[in-house]
């Protein structure tokens, strides 16, 4: 199996940052090439839960922007990275997206944002093992 393009979730926690270190390194060694994804969670999940002061497609909308400005940041100092933000259910996205791009692998945290991370994380990475149409490579960061 040739690997070129490799995958890589991200929720912009210190996790995320080795993990990304770690799939740097990863292809590297394959020579694949890097590119890294955030997902915004889609307001629809939540809209019986409480009712925003604005539309909902414009709060996603300032949504998309925060977390483009947050992923130009988190990639400060890491070169030729693609990046790209999406918005949906974070397994889904990631899934549709290696798809649509055609990744080789997709390499994520198996741990996102303390606290969360079982509920969050865990949870995101068993979909996307489950449903992913390339290999997964998942990193325990704590082991990193």
């Amino acid at each position: 199996m040739e690997i070129k393009k490799i995958l890589v979730p991200v929720d912009f926690s210190e996790n995320s940052q080795k993990i990304l270190g770690s799939a740097g390194d990863i292809a590297g060694q394959f020579g694949a090439s890097l590119s890294v994804v955030f997902v915004v969670q889609s307001f629809d999940d939540y809209s019986g839960f409480f009712v925003p002061h604005m539309p909902v497609a414009q709060f996603e909308e300032e949504m998309v922007q925060g977390a483009e400005k947050k992923m130009a940041n988190f990639l400060e100092g890491h070169e030729g990275i693609e990046a790209k933000v999406l918005v949906g259910d974070v397994a889904e996205e990631v899934v549709r997206h290696a798809e649509e791009t055609e990744v080789d692998m997709i390499i994520m945290g198996t741990h996102g944002y303390k606290g969360l991370e079982k509920v969050m994380f865990g949870s995101v990475a068993e979909k996307v093992v489950k449903t992913a149409p390339c290999p997964v490579l998942t990193i325990n960061p704590y082991k990193a």
